[in-house]
């Protein structure tokens, strides 16, 4: 247990020490708020710019209709005529022109949009929206339909969700419940990905610099492998506490002191319906009824057992090839089983949580770290959480051993790239 110790040590020390990683720990906190603002006052700025749309009705129908919005200017040029207008429009270098024909009754394929730029699928759609409702309107007056009695008798409804003990939900509570056990298997997913090559690399290094010739003569193969592994980890795991610290105290900075969209919010709230309000309120009940600190402990149990797992694997790579260039052969294998974790988390376990395809996947220990930490907020029984981190350890022990028969051999070779077939002659050393 002292040559492990010393391993982790070791290993941590050089992963902490080392200047890319400390410039890279401090920097890309950084980058990332910097880009979150940067989309932000972009999008702001988007959205400031008013478009001005000239609209050209020869049916007489809809000049009316069209109302200017804090984004869209609509100017009525239909007594110009269509060509008078296409030169105004290029002249005064408006967004677009919109043309109404004056058969548009008969013949609604004829609405024509000229402009140089295509305009947003939301612009078209409003466009499209209120002239088929005008159209509708005018063609149930053209059968001697009252509309007054139409719009008398529409009626909307909103089914209020809840469950046997008496709990109000809101209608996007999957959605909500998706979204934090989506985020836990993305960041998951990531840091596998991020630390994992990190082993790997370090593996690489040693190998090529032969000092690992040196180290393989007094520490045995499984012991050095899990050293790197657990260095390595740890040295994740603070990198990724200070981003944690520094990244939520430069937004919460940001958020607070250079106003963005300050004020906003709270003069909305104060013109909100009661029914809005409710709204809200449901939304915050069913963010707090998440059961948080279990999704907490078991991201921390599905992180140390899925990284562990992966890591393993990344070592036994890295003891197999001599370069970087030469493990590309081996990362789909890697890379599939985390991606199919995302999309079967996303298409599967909104839908139906519970679910066959969404039950299997989360005791697959390859992809349950991602899958089943998806389904912990919508509700999974103990027997089956039990069951899957049972899986995730047998494997992972299973991989180490494997990993490690893969890392005796492969750490002393040099000068080939070796072939799956060949690695698995490995096993029999």
């Amino acid at each position: 247990m002292g040559s492990l110790a010393l391993i982790i040590k070791r290993e941590y020390k050089a992963r902490v020490s080392n200047r890319s990683f400390i410039i890279m720990t401090f920097l890309s906190p950084l980058i990332v708020v910097g880009m979150i603002m940067l989309i932000t006052y972009l999008t702001q700025l988007n959205q400031a710019g008013k478009q001005t749309i000239v609209v050209v009705d020869e049916s007489g129908y809809f000049y009316k209709e069209f109302e200017s919005t804090a984004n869209i200017d609509y100017l009525d040029l239909s007594p110009q005529g269509l060509e008078t207008a296409k030169d105004l429009v290029e002249e005064n270098k408006y967004f677009g022109l919109l043309y109404i024909p004056e058969n548009v009754k008969k013949n609604t394929s004829g609405v024509r949009f000229y402009g140089n730029e295509a305009p947003g699928i939301s612009t078209i759609e409003g466009i499209e929206e209120q002239i088929e409702t005008k159209l509708t309107n005018e063609k149930l007056l053209d059968r001697g339909v009252d509309l007054d009695l139409i719009d008398a008798s529409e009626t909307q409804i909103s089914i209020t969700i809840e469950d046997f003990a008496g709990e109000r939900t809101s209608k996007i509570s999957n959605w909500i419940k998706a979204g934090f056990g989506g985020g836990a298997g993305y960041l998951l997913m990531m840091f596998i990905i991020i630390y994992g090559n990190m082993v790997m690399r370090s593996v690489i290094e040693e190998k090529t610099n032969r000092i690992i010739e040196v180290i393989i003569s007094s520490v045995k193969p499984f012991k050095l492998m899990m050293g790197k592994i657990m260095g390595t980890t740890l040295a994740g795991i603070t990198q990724f506490m200070i981003w944690l610290l520094i990244g939520g105290g430069l937004l919460t900075f940001l958020s607070l002191y250079l106003g963005l969209e300050g004020g906003a919010p709270n003069a909305a709230v104060g013109n909100m319906a009661t029914t809005d309000l409710d709204k809200i309120e449901l939304i915050l009940l069913d963010v707090l009824n998440l059961p948080l600190l279990k999704l907490a402990c078991f991201f921390l149990i599905y992180f140390i057992g899925g990284y562990f797992l992966y890591s393993s694997i990344y070592a036994a790579i890295g003891a197999a090839v001599d370069s970087e260039t030469d493990t590309q052969q081996f990362m789909l294998p890697i890379i599939m089983p985390l991606m199919l974790a995302i999309y079967v988390g996303f298409f599967a376990v909104i839908e139906n949580p519970d679910g066959s395809i969404a039950t299997i996947f989360s005791m697959i220990p390859l992809t349950s770290p991602i899958v089943m930490l998806m389904r912990i907020p919508f509700g999974v029984p103990w027997w089956q959480l039990a069951l899957s981190v049972s899986i995730l350890i047998a494997t992972f022990l299973f991989t180490v051993w494997f990993g490690s028969k893969i890392y005796r051999v492969g750490i002393l070779m040099y000068g080939k790239k070796p072939t799956y077939k060949e690695i698995l002659k490995w096993m029999k050393y």
